[in-house]
Protein backbone atom coordinates (compact mmCIF):
# COMPACT_ATOMS: atom_id res chain seq x y z
CA UNK A 1 0.00 0.00 0.00
CA UNK A 2 1.09 3.57 -0.70
CA UNK A 3 -0.07 6.74 1.02
CA UNK A 4 -0.24 10.28 -0.33
CA UNK A 5 0.37 12.63 2.59
CA UNK A 6 2.84 12.12 5.44
CA UNK A 7 1.38 13.76 8.56
CA UNK A 8 -0.66 12.76 11.62
CA UNK A 9 -3.59 11.43 9.58
CA UNK A 10 -1.17 9.15 7.73
CA UNK A 11 0.11 7.76 11.06
CA UNK A 12 -3.38 6.52 11.96
CA UNK A 13 -3.85 5.00 8.50
CA UNK A 14 -0.50 3.21 8.94
CA UNK A 15 -1.76 1.89 12.29
CA UNK A 16 -4.89 0.51 10.59
CA UNK A 17 -2.87 -1.08 7.78
CA UNK A 18 -0.47 -2.68 10.27
CA UNK A 19 -3.42 -4.06 12.27
CA UNK A 20 -4.63 -5.73 9.07
CA UNK A 21 -1.19 -7.16 8.26
CA UNK A 22 -0.79 -4.92 5.21
CA UNK A 23 2.57 -3.57 4.12
CA UNK A 24 3.19 0.16 3.69
CA UNK A 25 5.73 0.54 0.90
CA UNK A 26 6.07 4.28 1.27
CA UNK A 27 4.40 7.67 1.33
CA UNK A 28 4.32 10.53 -1.15
CA UNK A 29 4.39 14.10 0.13
CA UNK A 30 5.01 17.49 -1.47
CA UNK A 31 7.24 18.61 1.43
CA UNK A 32 10.85 17.84 0.39
CA UNK A 33 12.04 18.00 4.01
CA UNK A 34 10.09 14.87 5.01
CA UNK A 35 12.18 11.71 4.70
CA UNK A 36 10.38 9.23 6.95
CA UNK A 37 7.15 8.83 8.89
CA UNK A 38 7.07 6.27 11.71
CA UNK A 39 9.92 4.44 10.03
CA UNK A 40 8.29 4.34 6.58
CA UNK A 41 10.12 6.05 3.69
CA UNK A 42 8.72 9.28 2.27
CA UNK A 43 9.29 8.99 -1.47
CA UNK A 44 9.00 12.68 -2.35
CA UNK A 45 6.38 14.13 -4.66
CA UNK A 46 3.84 11.81 -6.24
CA UNK A 47 5.25 9.67 -9.05
CA UNK A 48 2.73 7.35 -10.74
CA UNK A 49 5.46 5.02 -11.95
CA UNK A 50 6.62 4.17 -8.40
CA UNK A 51 4.96 0.98 -7.10
CA UNK A 52 2.38 1.35 -9.86
CA UNK A 53 0.91 -2.06 -9.02
CA UNK A 54 0.22 -1.01 -5.39
CA UNK A 55 -3.03 0.66 -4.33
CA UNK A 56 -2.83 4.14 -2.84
CA UNK A 57 -4.77 5.89 -0.08
CA UNK A 58 -4.89 9.68 0.09
CA UNK A 59 -3.86 10.25 3.71
CA UNK A 60 -4.84 13.92 4.05
CA UNK A 61 -7.57 15.03 6.45
CA UNK A 62 -8.56 18.21 4.58
CA UNK A 63 -11.58 17.32 2.44
CA UNK A 64 -10.87 19.84 -0.34
CA UNK A 65 -7.21 18.83 -0.70
CA UNK A 66 -8.15 15.14 -0.66
CA UNK A 67 -10.61 15.73 -3.50
CA UNK A 68 -8.12 17.77 -5.53
CA UNK A 69 -5.45 15.08 -5.22
CA UNK A 70 -7.91 12.32 -6.13
CA UNK A 71 -8.61 14.14 -9.40
CA UNK A 72 -4.91 14.48 -10.25
CA UNK A 73 -3.49 10.99 -9.65
CA UNK A 74 -3.58 7.84 -11.74
CA UNK A 75 -3.10 5.06 -9.19
CA UNK A 76 -5.40 2.22 -8.19
CA UNK A 77 -7.15 3.43 -5.03
CA UNK A 78 -7.11 1.45 -1.78
CA UNK A 79 -9.07 1.66 1.47
CA UNK A 80 -8.64 0.42 5.01
CA UNK A 81 -10.93 -0.54 7.87
CA UNK A 82 -9.41 -1.17 11.30
CA UNK A 83 -10.27 -4.66 12.63
CA UNK A 84 -11.93 -3.16 15.72
CA UNK A 85 -14.61 -1.51 13.57
CA UNK A 86 -18.16 -2.88 13.83
CA UNK A 87 -19.36 -2.79 10.22
CA UNK A 88 -22.67 -4.40 9.30
CA UNK A 89 -22.51 -6.71 6.29
CA UNK A 90 -25.08 -4.56 4.46
CA UNK A 91 -23.03 -1.37 4.51
CA UNK A 92 -21.44 -0.24 1.24
CA UNK A 93 -18.04 1.48 1.43
CA UNK A 94 -16.49 3.39 -1.49
CA UNK A 95 -12.87 3.33 -2.61
CA UNK A 96 -10.34 5.43 -0.76
CA UNK A 97 -12.39 5.45 2.43
CA UNK A 98 -10.68 4.94 5.80
CA UNK A 99 -12.53 3.79 8.93
CA UNK A 100 -10.59 4.09 12.16
CA UNK A 101 -10.43 2.28 15.48
CA UNK A 102 -13.69 1.53 17.28
CA UNK A 103 -16.11 3.07 14.79
CA UNK A 104 -19.60 1.52 14.48
CA UNK A 105 -21.54 1.60 11.21
CA UNK A 106 -25.02 0.10 11.16
CA UNK A 107 -27.07 -1.69 8.52
CA UNK A 108 -28.21 0.05 5.38
CA UNK A 109 -25.67 2.89 5.52
CA UNK A 110 -23.84 3.96 2.36
CA UNK A 111 -20.35 5.41 2.61
CA UNK A 112 -18.98 7.23 -0.43
CA UNK A 113 -15.47 7.53 -1.86
CA UNK A 114 -12.52 8.98 0.09
CA UNK A 115 -14.56 9.38 3.27
CA UNK A 116 -12.91 9.53 6.71
CA UNK A 117 -14.78 7.93 9.60
CA UNK A 118 -12.60 8.70 12.57
CA UNK A 119 -11.93 7.00 15.89
CA UNK A 120 -15.02 5.94 17.82
CA UNK A 121 -17.54 7.56 15.47
CA UNK A 122 -21.03 6.04 15.36
CA UNK A 123 -23.05 5.90 12.15
CA UNK A 124 -26.51 4.44 12.71
CA UNK A 125 -28.80 2.70 10.22
CA UNK A 126 -29.52 4.02 6.72
CA UNK A 127 -27.14 6.97 6.83
CA UNK A 128 -25.65 8.30 3.59
CA UNK A 129 -22.17 9.86 3.59
CA UNK A 130 -21.27 11.43 0.26
CA UNK A 131 -17.75 11.48 -1.19
CA UNK A 132 -14.96 13.29 0.72
CA UNK A 133 -16.96 13.71 3.94
CA UNK A 134 -15.10 13.58 7.26
CA UNK A 135 -16.74 12.32 10.45
CA UNK A 136 -14.48 13.27 13.39
CA UNK A 137 -13.75 11.22 16.53
CA UNK A 138 -16.75 10.26 18.68
CA UNK A 139 -19.29 12.01 16.44
CA UNK A 140 -22.73 10.37 16.40
CA UNK A 141 -25.04 10.21 13.40
CA UNK A 142 -28.45 8.82 14.33
CA UNK A 143 -30.54 6.90 11.78
CA UNK A 144 -31.31 8.21 8.28
CA UNK A 145 -28.83 11.09 8.39
CA UNK A 146 -27.50 12.36 5.06
CA UNK A 147 -24.11 14.11 4.90
CA UNK A 148 -23.20 15.99 1.71
CA UNK A 149 -19.98 15.86 -0.26
CA UNK A 150 -16.96 17.40 1.46
CA UNK A 151 -18.77 18.12 4.72
CA UNK A 152 -16.87 17.98 8.02
CA UNK A 153 -18.65 16.81 11.19
CA UNK A 154 -16.63 17.91 14.24
CA UNK A 155 -15.51 15.73 17.15
CA UNK A 156 -18.29 14.71 19.50
CA UNK A 157 -21.04 16.28 17.41
CA UNK A 158 -24.49 14.67 17.53
CA UNK A 159 -26.78 14.68 14.51
CA UNK A 160 -30.35 13.60 15.35
CA UNK A 161 -32.27 11.18 13.14
CA UNK A 162 -33.47 12.15 9.69
CA UNK A 163 -31.32 15.28 9.32
CA UNK A 164 -29.96 16.36 5.93
CA UNK A 165 -26.61 18.17 5.94
CA UNK A 166 -25.62 19.85 2.68
CA UNK A 167 -22.31 19.69 0.85
CA UNK A 168 -19.24 21.60 2.01
CA UNK A 169 -20.73 22.31 5.43
CA UNK A 170 -18.90 22.40 8.77
CA UNK A 171 -20.48 21.21 12.01
CA UNK A 172 -18.46 22.38 15.01
CA UNK A 173 -17.10 20.02 17.65
CA UNK A 174 -19.66 19.12 20.30
CA UNK A 175 -22.58 20.59 18.35
CA UNK A 176 -26.07 19.09 18.46
CA UNK A 177 -27.82 19.33 15.09
CA UNK A 178 -31.63 19.24 15.26
CA UNK A 179 -32.53 20.74 11.88
CA UNK A 180 -31.35 20.45 8.28
CA UNK A 181 -28.13 22.26 7.35
CA UNK A 182 -27.71 24.07 4.01
CA UNK A 183 -24.71 23.73 1.68
CA UNK A 184 -21.46 25.56 2.50
CA UNK A 185 -22.50 26.77 5.94
CA UNK A 186 -20.97 26.50 9.41
CA UNK A 187 -23.07 25.57 12.44
CA UNK A 188 -21.92 25.33 16.07
CA UNK A 189 -23.42 24.89 19.52
CA UNK A 190 -26.28 23.11 21.26
CA UNK A 191 -28.60 23.40 19.49
CA UNK A 192 -26.38 24.16 16.49
CA UNK A 193 -26.74 27.68 15.08
CA UNK A 194 -25.34 29.19 11.92
CA UNK A 195 -22.26 31.38 12.32
CA UNK A 196 -21.44 31.88 8.60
Amino acid sequence: MLLYGASGHAKVICSCLEANGQIVNGLFDDNPDLLTLDGYPVLGKYKPELYSDNPLIISIGNNNIRKRISESISHQIGSVIHPSVVLDSRVSVGEGTVIFHGAIIQRGSKIGRHVIINTGATIDHDCILEDFAHISPNATLCGNVSVGEGTHIGAGAVIIQGIRIGKGAIIGAGSVVIRDIPDHSTFVGNPAKKIK
